[in-house]
């Protein structure tokens, strides 16, 4: 798709989005802040008040009007802007014929409100505080979000997120499904199994508190298959089989909200997976496990490229943040919280979309490889969303002028630093 095509989408997608949503009351008189406008306006905000929002789309209302106007649209409205403009998109990079998807959490703070579900107290924050936690699902060769989850911090399920992401979402092309330790569960590798056109790599436990059938295995690079059967009954037969008990729940029903142990699918069942071993490149004779249902047509080495492949979801966090700004909240209920939340993906898509297309020029005798820049990139994006009658015929141009040295090999210590919410005040003048 073109940078014309990809403007066109959103804008035909909000365009459509809001006819069908403005039938209320509130957005069926001529206003200056029609819901086409305020749908715009959040997705294309940058992190400053709202009165510097409001400026830059050049738009002559209160920030107290814009934030009433805001409590009268439903945050599921955005997420249906999300879903629909990824319809209308078309994403078709794939390793070795499959579509590579990734999936892990990370939080949102937000400002404090005891009044509001996501409100976290515990022994170390007597006074509390609020935050949010999105689970998204992460397309790592074309560098979009596909679907995501939102739910408050106290109710935080990443397993059960992703459940129902794999429930909802119909793959109609062969995709593998790459996720961390903390997604463990026999319940989710059996929805993945059960899924068709779907395949998983899951990074899992090696130790004494691993997989019984994984804990058997001998500390060294191997390639082999596993067979067992799980169980919710843990009759004199079931234990002579050798079955794995899964202690569920009478609460914990198919389509169970409760973080416990959680079982849909029919008792015994039984499961096969690939589990691949791998020593690290760390100098220190590091192993990692992985349990998959992909071919033997995908060797050893093609698993262990997959799961590398997974650290870009992190850096996707990480521009979802502090490029797209979504470390600068503009509300402080959970609802607004949400909205700001699929505008964030929505604009990350349209930038990352658009970047794809930017023709960039190497600077003749340069040490370094160059890319995009893509805070700058961003900003530049925005401005066209905020503005759609604008004149964007050199866009992709704009965008190639910024660019950043790749510069492989670097490493950094990871900063585990706990970061809180940006406050109002601080960026009054942002």
């Amino acid at each position: 798709m073109s940078t014309d095509d990809i403007l066109a989408a959103l804008d035909s997608t909000i365009a459509d989005t809001a006819a069908e949503n403005s039938g209320d009351r509130e957005f069926s008189r001529s206003r200056r802040l029609t819901l086409p406008v305020m749908l715009r306006l959040l997705i294309g905000a940058e992190g400053g008040s709202l009165a510097s929002v409001l400026r830059a789309a050049g738009i002559e209302v209160t920030p107290a009007a814009l934030s009433m106007r805001r409590g009268q649209i439903d945050p599921e409205v955005f997420q249906e802007v999300f879903d629909r403009f990824n319809a209308a998109c078309t994403d078709t990079a794939t390793f070795r014929g499959y579509k590579v998807l990734a999936c892990d959490g990370t939080a949102v703070n937000k400002p404090r409100n005891p009044d509001e579900p996501s409100f976290v107290t515990h022994g170390g924050t007597p006074e509390g505080y609020n935050q949010l936690h999105l689970s998204p699902l992460y397309n790592l060769l074309d560098r979009t979000f596909t679907d995501a989850v939102i739910q408050p911090a106290p109710q935080k399920d990443e397993i059960g997120a992703l459940v129902e992401m794999v429930q909802r979402n119909n793959f109609d092309q062969k995709t593998v499904l790459i996720m961390d330790r903390g997604y463990e569960s026999y319940n989710l590798m059996a929805h993945c199994i059960e899924k068709p056109n779907l395949d998983f790599v899951l990074r899992v436990k090696q130790n004494h508190s691993a997989m019984r059938e994984i804990a058997r295995l001998p500390m060294f690079e191997l390639d082999c298959d596993i067979a067992f059967t799980v169980s919710t009954t843990q009759t004199n037969e079931d234990k002579a089989r050798g079955y794995i008990h899964l202690h569920v729940p009478k609460k914990s029903k198919p389509g169970s909200k409760t973080s416990r142990t959680r079982w849909d699918h029919p008792s015994p069942y039984s499961m096969r997976l690939r589990i691949c071993r791998f020593q690290l490149d760390d100098g220190a004779g590091t192993f990692e496990t992985i349990a998959t249902s992909l071919p033997r047509s995908f060797t050893l080495q093609d698993i262990k490229e997959l799961y590398h492949m997974r650290w870009g979801i992190e850096t996707s966090f990480r521009d979802l943040k502090y490029s797209i700004g979504l470390v600068n909240l503009h509300g402080k209920s959970d609802a607004y919280a949400t909205q700001e939340i699929w505008a964030a993906l929505t604009a990350f898509n349209a930038s990352s979309r658009i970047v794809r297309e930017v023709v960039v020029r190497q600077p003749p005798g340069s040490a370094y490889a160059y890319r995009v820049n893509f805070k700058q990139a961003v900003a530049i994006v925005k401005e066209a969303i905020r503005n759609p009658s604008g004149d964007y015929s050199d866009l992709e141009r704009q965008i190639g002028r910024n660019l950043v040295a790749v510069q492989p090999g670097r490493h950094d210590q990871r900063n585990l630093r706990a970061k809180g919410w940006v406050g109002f005040l601080y960026r009054v003048a942002a």
